[in-house]
């Protein structure tokens, strides 16, 4: 090809892979410069109106063929939004005349300088694109410059060896370990970019990233960085040079935290919160981790915890929590099998089977989701669900199925075997799609939401205001928790089966429905609080030095000042006006908690769990959960051995009245 020979030595195998990926599809995307887009391998239709993208107007050969690739890859890995397909195609033509105008010497975009190269785009483009006045402006030009930009860096990011975390772009698909769901990543073509941070800043903001790049999720990260971000914009923007945050004071906390407010004075403040905490995470860590560049003044000094806007209080979020009304729950339970696309038939029932996260039913893998395990008790085998809780960490949750569930799934498994092949299911979802732009992922959960409100459509569902009913996948797992509870099942158990990582979490979905309430309340008249003579309907006064007497005032006492939990292991005796602390910790710790020796054998079956999913974690190579459940197993047989010497162990000591 023309130019080939022009690219640099070491670049020369990079291209090499440029080319053989153009071969796919016989080479259709190699030998034309001019893609339809409703080839069925491309994009299956036109995009809105356009049916073709034209590279012909970039006439370096080797220019074009990155181009291609970058185009080509976003859109197979399901990168590229259709009318993000269409801006980058509206951009060749005046991208081919201004390299032929400005950077026709060059063969390939990795020697461009990409502030130079981008500083003269801008300049063309106002004079030559951009002609009307509203184009013109630096808002105006900013989607020309931003898809050019992400070209260039994608092209550099591909022609750099270094480690992946050593780049001023990570990939998701190239960081180990990295916390991906199944419905894949976040961020714009799946990277994070530390490009906008200041140069005498991006070592350390990198090195604190790559601490936590394993342990949060890429979302998150994907967040840290962009509050950090903005974070030194608004310092710079305002006359900061290099060098200020080892010299900050709290005076400048206190205008950044002007500035903040004034930009962001219309949102709430669980969304100005991320801010002020994540940049004050970042600023500890550094601190204590002793950085070149950290903070010469105690963080604590410069933060106050008041300076975080207090989000929104959990009392707050019960009332957010949605479930599905009964009536409607019933109406989607009879009709579930009618949905138009069948497939999405036993995700709906596992989802509430189990109350799991829908993005955890579709992780799913075929050949590990299903096993029998021997239960002693009933001398029989029971089936258990099995699948990954990326949100959380574990590595294998296993919960207890209905045969009738298990059957079903099954099926699943044995469809999924028949269908899958290396090329079309590699990693083996239960629940793949085997063809299209999607091939190779799990069935997609935007689509299950579509298909069920189109079922409500088809059924009329309609809520008690009389209006189609507005389903929210998220709500059966909400509906589950709340089934569960009123069934009577201990808070842990729930906490276990939905894969919660605290008890509070899951007291967050721990209500129960208005009915279940009314069984509850009517069952206090047999305590006899009061007494109401039904011919007068006069209440009675009961004789409070009684035994009655003082059981009901004893009763009273503790219910209205004692948040007595049944948790794992023992009782919880914490004061409900105190906040629990251990919110974040296991109960083990806790003060208020006590424990006997009636709780060994919840112990020693705990301790096998946890030694199971060590094995499991190092297996799937989660270094970090192993670690985790590593320090969890050993409170775990510290507190055992307590038991076993002392019978009873209650670090406060005292009575449940005396605990207030």
């Amino acid at each position: 090809m023309k130019n080939l020979q022009q690219i640099k030595h070491n670049e020369q195998s990079k291209y090499d892979e440029i080319i053989e990926y153009l071969k796919q599809d016989d080479g259709y995307w190699l030998k034309n410069d001019k893609w339809d887009f409703t080839e069925e391998f491309f994009i299956g239709k036109k995009v809105y109106k356009s049916r073709y993208i034209d590279f012909s107007h970039i006439h370096n050969d080797s220019l074009k063929t990155e181009f291609k690739f970058f185009i080509l890859y976003l859109v197979k890995n399901k990168l590229l939004k259709k009318e993000t397909i269409l801006n980058y195609s509206y951009r060749i033509n005046p991208l081919g005349n201004f390299l032929d105008r400005y950077f026709y010497q060059i063969n390939s975009f990795n020697e461009v300088v990409i502030q130079e190269f981008l500083d003269k785009w801008k300049l063309y483009l106002l004079n030559y694109v951009c002609t009307n006045e509203t184009l013109k402006t630096p808002s105006g030009s900013s989607s020309y410059i931003s898809s050019i930009n992400q070209l260039i860096m994608f092209v550099k990011d591909l022609y750099d060896d270094r480690e992946e975390t050593e780049k001023d772009i990570w990939y998701s698909k190239n960081i180990k370990g990295a916390k991906i769901p199944a419905s894949g990543v976040h961020g714009v073509n799946g990277h994070i970019n530390f490009i906008s941070i200041p140069i005498y800043y991006r070592d350390i903001v990198k090195r604190y990233l790559k601490t936590i790049i394993t342990k949060k999720s890429w979302n998150h990260c994907h967040q840290i960085i962009s509050h950090l971000n903005y974070f030194f914009i608004i310092f710079y923007s305002n006359g900061y040079k290099d060098g200020f945050i080892e010299s900050l004071s709290r005076q400048d906390i206190e205008n950044y935290l002007y500035w903040l407010g004034n930009d962001y004075k219309d949102k709430n403040p669980t969304y100005r919160c991320k801010f002020v905490s994540y940049l004050r995470t970042f600023l500890e860590y550094i601190q204590m981790a002793q950085y070149d560049k950290y903070p010469k003044k105690e963080v604590s000094f410069l933060i106050f915890q008041d300076d975080i806007p207090k989000r929104e209080l959990n009392k707050d979020e019960v009332k957010k929590a949605k479930f599905v009304p009964e009536p409607i729950l019933k109406q989607l339970d009879n009709n579930i099998m009618d949905l138009d696309r069948p497939q999405y038939i036993p995700i709906y029932i596992l989802l509430r089977e189990t109350g799991w996260r829908g993005t955890d039913i579709l992780n799913l893998r075929y050949h590990n989701c299903l096993e029998l395990t021997w239960n002693s008790k009933e001398e029989k085998y029971n089936y258990y669900l099995c699948g990954e809780i990326t949100k959380t960490g574990i590595a294998q949750l296993k919960i207890p199925i209905r045969d009738k569930v298990a059957e079903m799934v099954q099926k699943a498994i044995d469809k999924a075997k028949d269908l899958s092949t290396e090329e079309n299911n590699a990693k083996k979802y239960l629940f793949n799609t085997y063809k299209g732009k999607l091939k190779g992922k799990p069935l997609n959960k935007t689509s299950l939401l579509l298909t069920i409100q189109r079922l409500i459509e088809q059924k009329d569902i309609r809520d008690v205001k009389g209006e189609l009913y507005h389903f929210r996948l998220h709500s059966l797992r909400h509906t589950r928790a709340k089934e569960y509870v009123e069934q009577g099942m201990g808070i842990s158990i729930i906490q276990q089966i939905l894969g919660h990582q605290s008890l509070q979490m899951t007291v967050h979905y721990a209500t129960v429905s208005e009915n279940v309430l009314y069984e509850k309340w009517k069952d206090t008249e047999d305590l006899e609080l009061f007494k109401v003579d039904t011919k007068t309907n006069e209440l009675q006064k009961i004789d409070l030095t009684s035994d009655a007497g003082q059981n009901l005032i004893r009763y009273e006492y503790v219910k209205k000042n004692l948040d007595a939990v049944k948790v794992p292991f023992g009782v919880c005796f914490k004061a409900s006006k105190l906040p629990c602390k251990q919110q974040m910790n296991h109960c083990l710790t806790c003060a208020s908690f006590c424990t006997t020796i009636e709780n060994i054998p919840e112990y020693e079956e705990e301790i096998e769990k946890v030694k199971s999913q060590i094995e499991i974690s190092n297996r799937c190579g989660r270094e970090l959960w192993a670690e985790k459940n590593k320090q969890y197993l050993d409170i775990l047989e510290k507190t055992l051995e307590k038991v076993r010497e002392h019978k009873l162990v209650h670090k406060n000591g005292k009575s449940r009245e005396d605990a207030i």
